[in-house]
């Protein structure tokens, strides 16, 4: 062994020609040799198109009204066929990088000598440092909007929705508490477990709809963790099958999981459509004004099928999708988000705030009505003044994302 070598002699001053190799050197100490969180460009690729999915998708809906004294906010995406849209809601597609990059953590040596609960614990201070930066600056703002005689009823209404996109942290940090159990149950049940994982907050949808509302007031909520855990098992599976020494080799994968994906994902769209055609649901995958119910609070069962329709799509084209990050402007765009992609989701709602209250209170602007011929020309412009914004703020907050050098 190295470690065991003997040091190498001095060097004389006017050595012979030898041709003995020299000694290796020591080997370096344990806590320098262990393996990092390896880095799988295709979670990357994932999780930006997850971020960028999320932006996108909320900032189509800035829909409101000012009439002086209250703030009356909309959802544009609401109107006519605008439901269609929200059927790229790309959620699935966040937990199952969460998903597969917790795996890859908990498959490695990263967490010797402090456990997953101490992983876990270094995560929760990561995030906290973003996420505290985010709630100390609304606080400050808020008291300086209304010390600037900016309407009440428009601060607290803004103050109120921003916070919202925190429950994703929430339900993210019980799974990665989770990530044991659900690698464990992959290894011992492999396509059980991830059947069973689709199949429970089905259950419960059909619970909730099947009995009465009395008995099943408090049981819809669970799935608020049981959906979201299917595409987040799926992504630790992935991990698993990846770190295994028994993986394929070929990129693309076999031929019949190809097709399996395939069929999967056009049997979970399909199924998305016959339940909201015959079923008790809205066909907006998001929650709109005037819905008897939301698809996403709680999720339903057309949002765990369209989970898996997503999970199905982006493991179908994964050769794809690394190669067109693999460019110079992908690897720009995909790294960018990866270093800042918690700053991105904490503040790309408050971009829109900003550019929309200014328009509306400030210079006493209208926004121009959903879907019709001003809406479609003036979105370049509102969408140029929301990323430049955004990226002022992300310039401005991003190093809290950064780890704090010792």
């Amino acid at each position: 062994m190295a470690v065991l070598d003997a040091p190498a002699p001095p060097v004389p001053t006017a050595p012979p020609i030898v041709t003995r190799p020299r000694p290796a050197a020591p080997a370096a100490p344990l806590r320098a040799r262990r393996r990092s969180t390896p880095r799988d460009p295709f979670v990357d690729v994932v999780r930006a198109m997850g971020t960028v999915g999320v932006v996108l998708l909320h900032w189509l809906m800035a829909e409101a009204a000012w009439d002086g004294r209250t703030l009356h906010v909309g959802n544009a995406l609401g109107h006519g066929a605008g439901w269609l849209v929200t059927w790229l809601q790309p959620l699935a597609l966040l937990f199952f990088a969460a998903g597969a990059s917790a795996g890859y953590q908990r498959g490695t040596t990263a967490t010797v000598g402090r456990g997953w609960a101490g992983a876990v614990v270094a995560r929760l201070r990561a995030i906290a440092r973003p996420v505290g930066a985010f709630a100390g600056a609304w606080a400050l703002a808020v008291a300086a909007l209304l010390a600037l005689g900016v309407p009440d009823d428009a601060v607290w209404r803004m103050a109120r929705m921003a916070p919202q996109l925190l429950w994703f942290l929430g339900v993210w940090v019980v799974l990665m508490a989770l990530t044991p159990l659900f690698r464990a149950a992959w290894e011992r049940w492999r396509w059980g477990a991830l059947g069973a994982a689709v199949a429970l907050p089905l259950a419960v949808d059909a619970l909730r709809f099947g009995l009465p509302n009395d008995v099943t007031a408090g049981l819809a909520w669970a799935n608020v963790l049981l959906a979201w855990a299917a595409p987040y098992l799926a992504g630790v599976a992935y991990a698993a099958e990846r770190g295994a020494p028994h993986r394929p080799a070929h990129p693309r994968g076999p031929r019949g999981g190809r097709l399996l994906l395939a069929a999967g994902a056009v049997a979970a769209v399909a199924g998305m459509a016959v339940l909201v055609a015959v079923g008790p649901y809205p066909p907006s995958m998001i929650g709109m004004p005037g819905d008897k119910i939301s698809n996403l609070g709680p999720p339903t069962a057309p949002v765990v099928l369209h989970a898996v329709a997503q999970v199905c799509l982006v493991l179908l084209f994964r050769a794809s999708l690394v190669r067109r990050a693999g460019t110079a402007a992908g690897q720009r765009v995909v790294g960018a988000l990866a270093r800042r992609s918690m700053t991105v989701y904490l503040w790309h709602l408050t971009a829109m705030f900003a550019v929309v209250g200014v328009a509306l209170l400030g210079l006493g602007q209208r926004l121009p009505v959903a879907w019709g011929a001003d809406w479609w020309a003036s979105r370049p412009v509102w969408f140029a003044a929301f990323l430049l914004t955004l990226l002022g703020l992300v310039r401005l907050f991003g190093r809290f994302e950064d780890r704090p050098r010792r």
